[in-house]
Order: C-alpha cells, then sequence, then structure tokens
C-alpha cells in the first residue's frame, strides 16, 4: 500500500511526482518512466530490486528467484475515467494489486472484452499469459504495483509484445 492517497482533482503532475518520490523513499530505484502516456504514467523499478518489491506488494506471493523466468516490477498510475489497451502478451503473466486510490479490471480469456470489475486494496491479481485484460480508472486516480513474469527467458517481454486488440488512443 502506499500512503499517498491521489484524488480525482489531483494533476497527473501532481500524482506522478508524489507516487515517484513515495516509491524512491521506499529505497526503490527507478529505472525508466514514462509520464507521456495517454491513460496516465509508469514507473519501471530497477529488476535487481524484485525481492524487495515482491516482498514489499506482494508479500503473500511466493516467486522462484532460481528458475529460469526472470521478473520486472512496475508501478501504473491510471487517470480517473481512463483506460488502458484491451490487450494481451505472448512473453509474460502479469502480477497486480492496487496500492492506492480506485480502479477497475477486465480480463477474459476470449477477445470480447467483459463488464469491469472494481479492484479492491490488496487483493492479488493474478494474469495469465494470453489472458485479455485491461486497467480502468474511476472517479480518481488507481496506482497499481505489477510484477511481469517474463516466460521466455530467452526473450523477455516488453513493450513490443503487447497485443492490443481496442484502443481508445488509437495506438497499434
Amino acid at each position: 500500500m502506499l500512503t499517498y492517497q491521489p484524488n480525482s482533482t489531483s494533476t497527473k503532475s501532481e500524482v506522478f511526482q508524489e507516487v515517484k518520490s513515495h516509491i524512491e523513499s521506499l529505497g526503490f530505484t527507478i529505472v525508466d518512466h514514462d509520464d507521456t502516456r495517454p491513460w496516465g504514467a509508469f514507473l519501471v523499478i530497477d529488476p535487481n530490486q524484485i525481492e524487495a518489491f515482491q516482498k514489499h506488494f506482494f508479500g503473500e506471493v511466493s516467486l522462484s528467484f532460481e528458475s529460469d523466468l526472470s521478473y520486472s516490477p512496475k508501478i501504473l498510475m491510471v487517470a480517473p475515467s481512463q483506460k488502458l489497451s484491451w490487450q494481451y502478451h505472448y512473453r509474460r503473466s502479469e502480477l497486480w494489486k492496487l496500492v492506492s486510490g480506485e480502479a477497475a479490471i477486465a480480463r477474459s480469456l476470449e477477445d470480447i472484452e467483459p463488464e469491469a470489475d472494481k479492484m479492491e486494496m490488496d487483493e492479488l491479481v493474478k494474469l495469465a499469459q494470453g489472458e485479455r485484460h485491461r486497467l480502468i480508472g474511476l472517479e480518481g486516480w488507481g496506482v497499481v504495483a505489477e510484477i511481469w513474469v517474463h516466460t521466455d527467458p530467452k526473450q523477455p517481454s516488453d513493450e513490443s509484445d503487447i497485443v492490443r486488440l481496442q484502443d481508445d488512443y488509437a495506438r497499434k
């Protein structure tokens, strides 16, 4: 959980700076970020800190650090009434947890997007490789901790491993 609780009147810049400062105050190193996404922003945490990130945000999950799998920790910030694309991935599964604010998730094994379910604070969401999903902002900002579980050790997932089935911002 984050101590910072953004509200619907917070600007993207305010939310981004507050969340970034809070994550850094927890001792995490941010190695990349993007605050230009039309739906919000994200922070990429140093993958070498995956064990600390997992313990802090996903304490109930046991990850196998001795296996061929690798992990990428991130923080997503979804703006009010915005949503990520309806998408899936070939080379990763994902773990999500709402850590601040509010958000919803739509998910399915089929291409047709179902009604979204409101996410509960600190509830673990496991998305299987190939599972269709979408993060959705509600009335206020939502902050989600995320771990990418790379399922192909020879070719880890990246932003090019997004298969968009629908996108409000006309991205391919």
